[in-house]
Formats: structure tokens, C-alpha cells, sequence
């Protein structure tokens, strides 16, 4: 890590604090619901008008999301890249995108430190 930049680490932190707060959110909301007395979770995510766009939008930015993690993380040669796939159906594409964005970061700064001045 002492090849980040001030500004390297700034945006890890921005990327950390976002992901943090997804997972916190995601997770509270989905034991609530499946504590409480409710329906189905597939029943419910197309409930109405409402419910379906949220889940059509979020579906789309999901595969757009993992086809740049994908392409953009072969491309620099990161590792471990079906651990984004993972997170992504397990937990939430709000916890995985900024996971890989912190990855990605540290791996940049890995490459400028490695090319010669």
C-alpha cells in the first residue's frame, strides 16, 4: 500500500465508506424482510409498476457493471476476478463494484510504481 497516492487513497476511502454502507443497508433491510411476515421476495420485487423498474434498473446496471469489472480487470491482469461475480448474486452489486474499484485502484498504482521513471 505505500504505492498509493494521497489521491489513490482518498478515492479507496470514498470506495470503502460506499461499500460499507451498502452492506450495512443491504443486509439490515434483507433480514428485516425475512424476519417479518411478508411475502415472497421474488413476488414482492415485482409487485407493482414501481418495484419492477427498480428491478429491471438494477438488474441492467448489474450486468453493465459486471462486464466492465470482467473486461477491465482481465485487461490489467487482476486476479481473482469471479470473487466480484460472487459478491455480486450473494451480497449486492453495491458492495462488489466498490470492492473491485478498490482492487483496481491499488492494482494501478502497483503499475506505476513498477514502470520505470
Amino acid at each position: 500500500m505505500k504505492h498509493l497516492t494521497s489521491a489513490d487513497k482518498a478515492l479507496c476511502a470514498v470506495y470503502a465508506v460506499v461499500g460499507l454502507a451498502a452492506l450495512i443497508g443491504t443486509q439490515v433491510v434483507l433480514v428485516q424482510y425475512m424476519t417479518s411476515e411478508g411475502g415472497s421476495l421474488f413476488d414482492d420485487v415485482v409487485a407493482n409498476g414501481a418495484a419492477t423498474f427498480s428491478l429491471i434498473d438494477l438488474l441492467a446496471v448489474a450486468v453493465i457493471a459486471l462486464v466492465f469489472m470482467i473486461a477491465e480487470g482481465r485487461r490489467l491482469g487482476m486476479r481473482f476476478l469471479w470473487v466480484y461475480v460472487v459478491i455480486t448474486f450473494a451480497v449486492a452489486i453495491s458492495v462488489s463494484l466498490p470492492l473491485f474499484l478498490i482492487a483496481r485502484q491499488v492494482h494501478l498504482a502497483g503499475e506505476r510504481q513498477a514502470q520505470p521513471v
